[in-house]
């Protein structure tokens, strides 16, 4: 799958569509075909820090953790599963079958503890320059007894192609702090992204 943008600074606004592996069950209903991403995973084993595929290989490799909070902005949220995928290196997506199913190969689950907390072991994207793909991570939200949905994609500060004009506008309409920044910690990149659920009102949205 290419996430195809008519111009650099739409990806501020359009939600993305993901394709995964389907890791909890054997099964090419049609249901299991066309399911969100972030329920195909093992829930056993899933707990707040995973590591995305590829990522010993990589070298710009990235940490980046935070903590999850409900819509109040200050409790940690509990048992919500955050699931991500991304682009290679070169700003490709690796995509790959299973059961008919296609998905992103480059792609992990964590689920909070009581302490909100998550981390992932991953990689800065490439940029596509065929389709003025920006580097971006693709999160999706589940929480306990609602249904998933998407959140804004992190960015990254250092992106050719974060240009003045689609900082300024995702400053005015957008949210500034999906723009990371990572450091160099121990030759590893780190960066901290909290995240505030929506409220019950906006979920449904």
């Amino acid at each position: 799958m290419k996430y195809l943008f008519t111009s650099i600074c739409l990806t501020f606004f359009i939600s993305s569509t993901t394709f995964v592996n389907a890791q909890a069950s054997i099964d090419n209903s049609k249901d299991f075909i066309e399911r969100s991403p972030v329920y195909d995973y093992t829930e056993a084993q899933l707990n707040n820090t995973d590591t995305i595929p590829g990522f010993e290989s990589k070298l710009n490799k990235l940490k980046i953790t935070g903590t999850i909070y409900e819509s109040d902005g200050v409790t940690p949220a509990k048992d919500v599963i955050l699931y991500i995928d991304q682009a290679d290196e070169n700003g490709d997506f690796d995509l790959r079958y299973t059961n008919e199913k296609r998905y992103v190969y480059n792609r992990g689950w964590i689920k909070t503890d009581a302490d909100g907390t998550y981390t992932f072991y991953t990689y800065i994207p490439g940029n596509d320059r065929r389709y003025n793909q920006m580097q971006q991570l693709f999160p999706i939200v589940k929480e306990p007894s609602k249904d998933a949905y998407e959140i804004a994609s992190f960015l990254f500060n250092d992106d050719p192609f974060l240009t003045k004009t689609c900082r300024k506008r995702l400053t005015k309409k957008g949210d500034p702090s999906r723009i990371l920044t990572p450091k160099i910690v121990d030759g590893l990149h780190v960066v901290e992204k909290d995240i505030i659920l929506k409220t019950a009102e906006n979920s449904t949205k």
